[in-house]
């Protein structure tokens, strides 16, 4: 069964059309809600009420595309909640640009790497948690969900030109967070490098 034949099933009222749309989205959502709010409790419940709610306005979805459509229910819902947890920092604009993709999706380093990799991406996710809610949202839809800036604009209701300022300035408040631990993770791979090279020559 394919997404498409999923949601047919739905529409007329079969549940395993549901079924179907769980297994594909379920994770990916839970992981969005967990980015939003880093309460795991909270993020499954988000989640699994907007299933239901997805599975009652299936009606609604006028396209094909069931993820945006549903992952804009589970953004919402999380942007609602993160509000109340009154978590986060003032942001700044600035002008640097920073790259969040790698840190914000599971990492695949080398064996040697895992450890260190696993570290800075907590922190990131920790410094995430610190953002306002509205830019830690714009954040993982674009980086996480992969979702256009005409998708969060639809998402959350604002102009294009907003979508773009909390993107670019939660990529500088979380550079500044992040810089003195990019800097420790280089210095520390520029001492293992040399050291290799060290016990290389010695050979």
């Amino acid at each position: 069964m394919d997404e498409l034949q999923a949601i047919a099933l739905l529409k007329k009222g079969d549940l395993r059309g549901l079924e179907m749309l769980v297994q594909v989205y379920y994770f990916p959502a839970v992981r969005a809600a967990y980015l939003l709010l880093q309460d795991r409790d909270q993020s499954e419940d988000i989640v699994q009420t907007a299933f239901l709610r997805a599975s009652e306005k299936i009606g609604q979805l006028a396209s094909d595309r069931f993820g945006p459509w549903f992952y804009r229910m589970v953004v919402n819902d999380s942007i609602k909640a993160a509000g109340k947890q009154r978590r986060f920092l003032p942001l700044e604009d600035g002008d640097a640009d920073f790259s969040l993709e790698a840190w914000l999706v599971d990492p695949r380093p080398t064996p040697e790497d895992l450890l260190q990799a696993k570290e800075f991406q907590q922190t990131v996710w920790r410094e995430l948690g610190r953002l306002a809610p509205e830019q830690r949202a714009a954040v993982v839809m674009k980086y996480y969900l992969q979702m256009s800036e005409t998708e969060i604009t639809q998402a959350q209701r604002v102009p294009k030109s907003t979508v773009k300022w909390r993107l670019h300035a939660a990529r500088e408040k979380l550079r500044a967070l992040l810089l003195p631990h990019s800097t420790r993770r280089s210095q520390e791979q520029t001492f293992a490098e040399r050291s290799a090279l060290e016990e290389t020559h010695e050979d």
